[in-house]
């Protein structure tokens, strides 16, 4: 019971300060419209009018601070809290002026916008000094974990580097082999408060889920490919045996004429905004070497269908005579323009006309070349079961892992997104591209001593 409600005070407090930072920032704009702007309205409110513009207010830094993750303290690191924050606060009060310009009916009120600019200035101070002050009590009252990892015959070094970067969170004290055997594991487990399952055999996994669950043990597991497929699938409950059902067709016919109609509107959208800026990348391309502006490749799709993919060129023209493969680190093929484009992703704009064109969907897996696919597939025999639904600009794996990512996990992101389709995961991943446009790590090339992701 202490160890209770020692977790249920940490969650108040954490619960608490999400919604007083939220509230402070309503209070804000709660100010500025009662003192500005509702007096600059056409018509005037009745009390629970005004409420119901704050409110909404409230309502816009929910939904974006969710989808950014800007309210995730300890989860994500300071620079990260502080990036999400600051794209909400801009998504938020952007958002808000537009809804002001509609109620108000005249443009003209866009000469209004300082006390607008002013409070993003007031909102980020805010969040500066609540994200720094937060970092710090999260810190004091979550402890990293000690944790006790278990793995099998695949080397726990991978796992181990990535869980090396957040120290302040994770803290593998301890490793063990799964041949040390299963009583001296057992004896060890009671000695941590948390325990990492590694990619080992089901069996043997199955005994210390259920021994973790047993002694109230913390337990991290690495998920295999059936894990992620059960672990969305329908239950039914009209026996006293339950049932789960997997559907495994990948998208409906309602999800994929929704899916489609958002990636017609929002390629076209895309086109229209981004064409200025495309523009000026092919002028550069041109200048540089006068090569060609685009580098078109065949890439597979749903059900393995090849198309031309439409980039722009960043590499070097004929980079690929000595053979196919992905770009390094610090590669020589890269031109400087290429490097600038790659960095900020924009050397894939011209895929929204593959979008448009029916080839590719705003969302989806990323798409690869069918002589990498096989050579996966070799290794990973479930690789293509990612082509149930079309190749993406952007996706699951694209935004929460990295360019150099492991087939195997990308694999798993792939399937994540797949069995977990909704309109609303498509909308947060598009969000969250705007997120990782100026993250470094998700553009980096695979070591030089490899063609591909597989090591």
């Amino acid at each position: 019971m202490k160890v209770s409600s020692s977790l249920k005070t940490k969650r108040m407090i954490m619960f608490w300060a999400k919604l007083f930072v939220v509230l402070l920032q309503t209070g804000c704009y709660a100010w500025l419209w009662y003192n500005y702007y509702k007096d600059l309205m056409p018509v005037q409110y009745w009390n629970r009018g005004n409420w119901a513009i704050v409110a909404l207010y409230a309502v816009f830094i929910m939904v974006f601070s969710r989808a950014f993750g800007a309210l995730k303290v300890g989860y994500l690191k300071t620079w990260d809290i502080m990036y999400s924050q600051l794209l909400t606060i801009f998504c938020v009060n952007g958002v808000t002026y537009f809804q002001l310009l509609l109620i108000h009916g005249d443009w003209k009120l866009m000469e209004q916008s300082k006390p607008m600019v002013l409070l993003c200035l007031i909102d980020f101070v805010i969040v500066l000094i609540w994200a720094l002050s937060m970092r710090w009590i999260y810190a004091i009252i979550y402890p990293p974990h000690e944790m006790l990892l278990i793995y099998g015959d695949i080397s726990p070094d991978t796992i181990i580097r990535k869980l090396e970067s957040r120290k302040d969170k994770y803290h593998v004290k301890e490793k063990v082999a799964l041949s040390a055997g299963m009583d001296s594991i057992l004896d060890k487990m009671l000695l941590y408060d948390a325990v990492l399952i590694g990619d080992i055999p089901v069996h043997d996994r199955n005994v210390f889920v259920k021994y973790c669950f047993e002694k109230n043990i913390r337990c991290y597991g690495i998920p295999k490919i059936t894990d992620i497929m059960i672990r969305n699938s329908e239950s039914i409950d009209l026996f006293d045996s339950p049932l789960l059902l997997f559907r495994n067709n990948g998208l409906t016919y309602r999800q994929m004429f929704i899916k489609r109609a958002m990636d017609i509107v929002i390629s076209l959208l895309g086109i229209i905004i981004a064409s200025p800026i495309m523009l000026l990348i092919a002028l550069c391309i041109k200048l540089y070497d006068g090569g060609p502006v685009f580098y078109r490749q065949k890439r597979q799709t749903k059900d393995a269908r090849e198309f031309d993919i439409l980039k722009f060129r960043s590499m070097i023209v004929d980079s690929e005579r000595h053979g196919a493969r992905l770009a390094k680190q610090d590669d020589d093929r890269i031109t400087p323009v290429g490097k600038v484009i790659r960095r900020l992703h924009f050397d894939e704009l011209p895929q929204l006309f593959n979008i448009l064109m029916g080839d590719m969907a705003f969302v989806g897996p990323r798409p690869e070349r069918k002589e990498i696919t096989e050579e996966y597939s070799k290794e990973l025999p479930e690789f293509p079961f990612r082509l149930k639904v079309k190749a993406g600009l952007t996706g699951y794996a694209q935004v929460y892992g990295q360019y150099n990512t492991l087939p195997y996990d990308k694999l798993k992101m792939d399937l994540t997104y797949i069995t977990n389709y909704s309109v609303w995961l498509d909308i947060k991943l598009i969000i969250l591209t705007v997120k990782i446009l100026f993250q470094k790590e998700k553009s980096e090339g695979v070591d030089n001593s490899q063609k591909t992701a597989l090591k």
